[in-house]
């Protein structure tokens, strides 16, 4: 072969080659694929917390009537100062107690975003959603070290009976602390008691959403709510993951 059809031969090549190329970028840029495909990013590590954690055992923790009785929502959304027009997360919303009250609370004009890791209690809560019409709220499935919260977003964030179950509690707390507005409030509802036994001691919250950031403001018995209600800022700086350090609260 000659030297003519050899460089003749490669430049079909080279071009059948473009074509390709070409047509494989034309396709990406479609919308079905990106054109480079890149790993989400992932922060970490974070490090573990050194307390046992509680099982996640119910989407309940008492029947509405009880609650309803001790007036535990009005109570609680009054002291966190909840009012018409706010945007609230409901953290672990399970079968949505406070969820369709935090509706009514923050009217037509505000939102809610009512949140679980489990599936089945997720879809059980948006049947309820839409039987009820309430059309101020949104479900969605979050995961266990990330409530996948969109950022500059939340007046307030409600986690109620349910921190002692965070598997991952500076992990999450990383990742909710963009979801809240520059006056934005974490209100937390919990028992003070061990981790172990469903509860979370007051000084170990403090110490755990400390590390990452936080300032507690304000911190109250709650016995309609079964316990102390207790509320944070978002301070910061956030922490680089790799330099938060752990609280160790012996006993828990």
């Amino acid at each position: 072969m000659s030297t003519k059809m050899r460089i003749q031969g490669a430049g079909s090549i080279l071009a059948a080659a473009l074509v390709i190329a070409l047509g494989g970028a034309v396709a990406a840029c479609d919308g079905s694929k990106p054109l480079i495909q890149r790993d989400e990013d992932k922060p970490g590590p974070f490090p573990a917390a050194d307390r046992p954690v509680a099982d996640v055992v119910s989407a309940r923790w008492s029947s509405e009537d009880a609650r309803d009785r001790l007036r535990e929502a009005d109570q609680v959304m009054d002291r966190a100062k909840i009012r018409p027009g706010m945007t609230v997360a409901d953290i672990g919303a399970g079968e949505g107690y406070y969820t369709v009250r935090l509706a009514q609370r923050v009217g037509k004009q505000g939102r809610v975003l009512a949140e679980d890791i489990v599936a089945a209690w997720r879809d059980r809560l948006a049947d309820r959603v839409a039987r009820e019409r309430l059309d101020n709220v949104s479900v969605r499935l979050g995961e266990p070290a990330d409530p996948k919260l969109p950022p500059n977003s939340f007046d307030r964030v409600l986690m109620v009976h349910m921190y002692h179950e965070i598997d991952q509690p500076y992990e999450f707390l990383w990742r909710l602390f963009p979801a809240l507005k520059p006056d934005g409030l974490v209100v937390v509802v919990d028992a003070n008691r061990r981790t172990r036994a469903h509860g979370t001691p007051p000084e170990l919250l403090k110490c755990e959403f400390e590390a990452v950031g936080f300032t507690q403001v304000s911190i109250e018995n709650m016995p309609s709510a079964g316990g102390y209600l207790a509320t944070f800022r978002a301070t910061g700086p956030r922490p680089e993951p790799d330099t938060i350090r752990p609280c160790r609260m012996p006993g828990n």
